[in-house]
């Protein structure tokens, strides 16, 4: 080795980052991340009885789509005021949708959720949520 080499300092090896929380098994990332993390952002808006849980189920019966998918469930004000997104896709990055329903009743439509967005990530989820249901005038700081 010659000597100007010996005086160069070695080269730091790179830290490896962590991997995204979005890059985590969908389960995982549902459980650990989105469901804590939308749970908190929806009580920060005022929200005190909110039942929150990710399942899988079926689309609403009006819209007769027989398949399951996994999906997160809220409601709150004892039930009378409910959404649900849905991810047939098991992927954060595919097809979601969403539905609400108020009293009770069942939903009658789906729309499409956040299709537009190039990068979806755990707070882009949490906030099209956030966004959804205070254009529905739904949140106590409305």
């Amino acid at each position: 080795m010659s000597e100007e080499e010996q005086k160069k300092p070695a080269a730091k090896a790179k830290k490896e980052k962590p991997p995204a929380v979005e890059d985590k098994p969908f389960p995982e990332f549902m459980e650990g991340h989105y469901v804590p993390a939308l749970q908190t952002a929806l009580q920060e808006q005022g929200i005190e009885d909110l039942q929150l849980q990710f399942v899988n189920g079926k689309f609403p019966p009006s819209l007769k789509i027989a398949e399951e998918c996994p999906q997160v469930k809220g409601s709150w004000l004892g039930g009378r005021r409910q959404f649900t997104v849905y991810f047939p896709g098991e992927d954060i990055k595919g097809p979601k949708f969403f539905s609400w329903a108020a009293d009770g009743t069942q939903p009658s439509s789906i729309e499409g959720f956040l299709g537009d967005e190039r990068r979806i990530n755990l707070d882009l989820l949490v906030f099209g949520v956030v966004q959804r249901l205070n254009a529905q005038k739904w949140l106590a700081l409305n």
